[in-house]
């Protein structure tokens, strides 16, 4: 199609996509075709990236082994073997259409540093303008925490839509052994109704009892989950059939003729009243009609005021080591985009360092009493905050990285910034978190029916 313009694609394949379920053998039809399409696009002037999963299914096939196994080692070792094994398999499937890849294996703490997600983001810059096709994967060689599901990403679905925001995607493809999402379990409903579009992640009413493999992880619960971090960011999410890859070039295609009849349109939309349209309505016309209706999807719509990357970031890099409870006018005061100072803190709970990252909940108005310590606050919220809660908390509204400790914070809740040196000793800065560190979650900032929503930081 004439005018149109390149894009950045990532595309996620889940265990059941790559290896079978019960023989643990390379499905190498499925991943010709994934590898045909992805040169496909290359040459069309797309950027490509892949997250793969698959390391410890194809482990298991490698060292002969019939079930993913209960023991951590057993498992990490199998994810190392299985890991070599599966790039290798790419490596040569592309080698075939001389298309180079690259090997990227992250963590939750590779991108927990500031520094080291820029680091990733630039790897991944360059490798993207040499024509060079990352493939992703989570490195459960020595993720003990992410194997254990402590503070995993929420498997491969959640790492590829934490990939596609590092890469500035447009698309995010989440491939899967269904067509799309269905209202209700197609299998067991036979109204079931397709879900095409959606557009606010959030009012989603759809079936998620679709469980992950023996394999895997996943489900299609973890991928409302990604879609709904990717479009957060802007990135245009898609669930659609792994067995047939060319789905991907037929979306892309028709939601871009979409896109041209419509801009199309209101090009030729008559000066005033009574005019007759242009030729350019015609256009818009025969540019849908030019393209194939698209094979079943469905698609999650971007955010029209989404989050930048460094809010992203603090959101969704970071792992939380506590929390901080804070009043409604503290929340009003970081919806204006002030810093946080301790006259608007509650309570803390968690142990936590500087500079570590902490959720943030607004909670109710506070009586203010002298208990001892070891008081509990009404809701389970932890007696540090020195009073009783009347309205109790009301959900997690951010994320930000503390100045103080916790300990320290614990001294300097609900005074006033003046008073932090006399009771600490010293005062590195009057605030307990900046305004650039700290990331308010979408629905304090804005929904996409209401009025635009402020840009956090940039």
């Amino acid at each position: 199609m004439k005018g149109q313009r390149h894009l950045t694609i990532v595309i996620k394949l889940g265990s059941s996509s790559i290896v079978h379920e019960k023989t643990h053998e390379p499905l190498l039809s499925i991943l010709s075709l994934i590898v045909e399409t992805a040169v496909k696009l290359i040459k069309d002037g797309h950027r490509v990236v892949i997250v793969s999963s698959g390391a410890i299914a194809v482990g298991l096939r490698r060292m002969n082994v019939e079930k993913r196994p209960k023991s951590l080692p057993r498992t990490q070792a199998l994810a190392a073997v299985g890991q070599c094994q599966l790039m290798s398999l790419w490596a040569s499937l592309f080698a075939h259409l001389q298309q180079p890849v690259a090997q990227i294996l992250l963590t939750r703490n590779d991108i927990a540093d500031r520094t080291q997600y820029r680091n990733a983001q630039n790897t991944f810059t360059e490798l993207l303008t040499m024509g060079v096709i990352p493939i992703v994967n989570e490195n459960d060689t020595l993720a003990v925490s992410e194997i254990r599901q402590l503070e995993k990403f929420g498997d491969n679905d959640t790492l590829s839509a934490i990939t596609a925001v590092m890469v500035h995607a447009d698309y995010l493809f989440l491939m899967t052994d269904v067509d799309c999402l269905y209202d209700k379990n197609p299998r067991t409903h036979s109204d079931a109704q397709a879900i095409d579009i959606v557009e606010d992640v959030a009012s989603l009413e759809a079936d998620v009892s679709s469980a992950g493999s023996a394999l895997g992880t996943g489900g299609m619960s973890t991928k409302i989950v990604a879609a709904r971090l990717a479009t957060s960011a802007g990135v245009t999410t898609v669930i659609t059939r792994s067995s047939c890859p060319g789905n991907i070039a037929n979306i892309i295609n028709y939601v871009q003729a979409q896109e041209q009849a419509q801009h199309s349109k209101v090009a030729s939309l008559p000066a005033t009243p009574g005019e007759e349209m242009s030729l350019s309505d015609s256009v818009s016309t025969l540019c849908m009609d030019a393209v194939s209706p698209p094979p079943l999807h469905t698609r999650f719509l971007p955010d029209p005021f989404p989050i930048r990357d460094r809010s992203f970031w603090l959101l969704h890099g970071l792992a939380a080591h506590g929390t901080l409870f804070i009043d409604k006018g503290a929340h009003r005061a970081l919806s204006a985009k002030a810093g946080l100072l301790p006259a608007g803190i509650v309570g803390i709970e968690g142990q936590f360092l500087a500079q570590e990252a902490v959720k943030l909940v607004v909670v109710g108005k506070r009586e203010n009493l002298t208990d001892s310590p070891s008081r509990l606050y009404e809701n389970g919220v932890n007696a540090t905050g020195g009073g009783a809660l009347i309205d109790g908390p009301t959900g997690e509204v951010g994320r930000a990285l503390v100045n103080y400790s916790s300990a320290e914070i614990l001294r300097i809740k609900g005074m006033q910034s003046t008073e932090i040196g006399s009771v600490l000793g010293y005062a590195d800065t009057e605030y307990v978190a900046f305004r650039e560190n700290i990331s308010l979650t979408k629905k304090e900032r804005g929904s996409r029916p209401g009025t635009p929503a402020p840009t956090v930081n940039a």
